[in-house]
């Protein structure tokens, strides 16, 4: 059965970083593209970012550009995001999700879902 756990939120002031963790128990990680959503209360989830299976080629939201890095070490099983510079609007539930040989720039389509970590950025 696959598992996607993330770690590392919390509550952070504005201007400040937090760095998010997703294991995943994945037994062909590297074939897996895996990417970062997020939802804030009363809206709809978001695409945060992606990086692939293959070259890791990145994508990114246009909110996050700059200020959020995507990363994954295959032999940890784990992708990170780097979250640096944040802001009140970037307050939610960070999830992240995988799937099999999916293109970082589809931003739909997942099959596998973690449970969430809740970031919370004050002002």
């Amino acid at each position: 059965q696959v598992q996607l756990v993330e770690s590392g939120g919390g509550l952070v002031q504005a201007g400040g970083s937090l760095r998010l963790s997703c294991a995943a128990s994945l037994r062909t990680f590297s074939r897996y593209t895996v990417a970062w959503f997020r939802q804030a209360p009363g809206k709809e989830r978001e695409f945060v970012a992606a990086i692939s299976w293959n070259r890791g080629i990145t994508n990114y939201a246009d909110s996050v550009k700059g200020r959020f890095t995507i990363s994954r070490d295959n032999a940890k099983n784990t992708v990170y995001l780097q979250m640096s510079s944040l802001k009140p609007e970037d307050t939610g539930v960070y999830y992240c999700a995988a799937d099999f040989q999916h293109s970082a720039y589809v931003e739909r389509g997942y099959d596998y879902w973690g449970q969430g970590t809740q970031v919370t950025v004050s002002s």
